[in-house]
């Protein structure tokens, strides 16, 4: 590798990166992370933080787990690579259905596509919904409905069913056919309710509303994040997925839950849909499944949608995949990655070291009045929504986000922003210590406003 003093001088100035201004990141370069271990990752000045960001809401086992780096280290050795199109597959892609379905079985989940991530995986369940209806002898099952600020990935079809507009207008026209319905947002919704229960009820008035007015045999499928990541941690009443799982079976329309972020442990439970009682028609998962190691994600299907696909002719072939589906390499990741899952109980540390973090951020609510509203409770996902007047909910501005992102790092921990939105989703593995670690580099971090 080249020295410290070429990769500054190179940084940002041939590579793109995701969700950035590639002008912005050339005359303000982003920091260049060179190791990591445990929960903590160091940069190139060898300063070493806690991620509270857990990579992508991803590194769910930390940085140092040699089981998982093994198997990836003995599968590469034993075949890199290995198509699973029709007619081949590969002896951990095998491993990898059986372990993955065996994860979610308390969910109904009874078959596994393999993918290359979570937007993959999102795809994968918006074109087989539709295959599914029209196996079924309903063809003009085509749209889609989803929540704002729900987020779905970046493919077209993952950023026409996205709801926030962040990701949609600079690529629009998106695909026809997807309405949003209001997001269980206690804290800014069109009702300006503060129930969450109410809330959940309005919102649901709001779909009956809009099946009426589309016609229920006009749609496909609903996808929703059990709990709202990228909007900003959007935790919603208990009744609210129960309430829209009941909705969908009354008017035979699909429920797919997005699990990307929410599955593996992350709320405290195996998935999401656990987590609030529900058992969807599908799934979308990635990151955790290999704790960040490997690209893999998974669409999984419950038994009564397989069935659709296999007692069909010809139509019920599956047209779609990726060249690195169910990749043997991946799969080694899965099976070590799941084994590990378990092992270690990562979920139920999830579930203690999530309120820790949450109780802890509401301390700071106390302290700091421009902290309009913190979410979380549920497993490692926190969400705190910064204001400039507290009264108006006026968003915090850009640039006192970054002033308090880049002190709270300088403190001892990395958080995300995302809008005025500050997101945290360390590593499952976090122990008490590194939580009072990070809530200890937000308060340094909130003191410079």
């Amino acid at each position: 590798m080249r020295d410290d003093n070429f990769l500054k001088e190179n940084n940002a100035r041939h590579l793109w990166h995701p969700m950035a201004h590639p002008g912005d990141q050339q005359k303000n370069p982003p920091r260049i992370i060179t190791k990591a271990e445990g929960v903590r990752i160091t940069d190139i000045d060898e300063h070493s933080v806690v991620d509270a960001v857990g990579g992508l809401w991803c590194v769910n086992l930390g940085y140092s787990n040699d089981v998982v780096k093994e198997a990836i280290s003995k599968q590469l050795y034993d075949l890199p690579y290995y198509s699973a199109f029709a007619g081949t597959t590969n002896p951990t892609a095998i491993e990898a259905s059986l372990a993955v379905r065996e994860y979610f079985a308390d969910d109904g989940m009874g078959r596994v596509f393999f993918t290359s991530g979570g937007s993959d995986s999102v795809e994968t369940c918006l074109r087989l919904a539709r295959q599914y209806h029209r196996l079924r002898g309903e063809p003009t099952r085509t749209k889609f409905l989803s929540l704002k600020k729900g987020y779905h990935g970046t493919h077209f079809g993952g950023a026409s069913v996205n709801g926030n507009n962040r990701f949609r207008t600079k690529y629009e026209p998106l695909l026809p056919g997807c309405f949003h319905l209001p997001s269980p947002y206690t804290y800014r919704n069109p009702f300006n309710e503060r129930d969450g229960a109410a809330l959940a009820q309005a919102i649901a008035c709001a779909m009956e509303d809009e099946i009426a007015f589309q016609g229920a045999n006009t749609i496909a499928a609903l996808i929703m994040e059990p709990i709202q990541g990228a909007g900003g941690v959007i935790v919603p009443d208990e009744t609210f997925m129960p309430l829209m799982r009941d909705i969908c079976d009354r008017h035979g329309i699909l429920l797919i839950s997005d699990e990307v972020i929410t599955g593996f442990g992350r709320t405290g439970h195996g998935s999401g849909a656990r987590h609030w009682g529900v058992k969807p028609d599908m799934m979308s998962t990635a990151k955790g499944i290999t704790s960040g190691y490997f690209p893999v994600g998974a669409a999984m299907f419950s038994e009564a949608v397989a069935d659709v696909f296999e007692s069909s002719g010809e139509e019920g072939g599956i047209y779609h995949g990726y060249t690195y589906s169910a990749h043997p390499v991946g799969s080694a990741a899965v099976v070590a990655t799941l084994a590990e899952t378990k092992r270690l109980n990562t979920q139920a540390n999830a579930a203690e070291r999530g309120t820790q973090l949450y109780e802890g951020v509401l301390g700071l609510a106390e302290k700091y009045d421009f902290i309009g509203d913190v979410r979380g409770g549920h497993g490692l996902m926190t969400g705190i929504e910064l204001v400039s007047d507290s009264a108006a909910k006026t968003p915090m501005d850009g640039a006192t986000m970054t002033r308090i992102q880049d002190a709270t790092y300088e403190a001892g921990a990395m958080v995300r922003i995302g809008m005025h939105n500050i997101l945290m989703s360390p590593p499952l593995t976090i122990t008490a210590d590194e939580v009072d670690v990070i809530i200890n580099a937000l308060d340094a971090g909130f003191s410079v406003v």
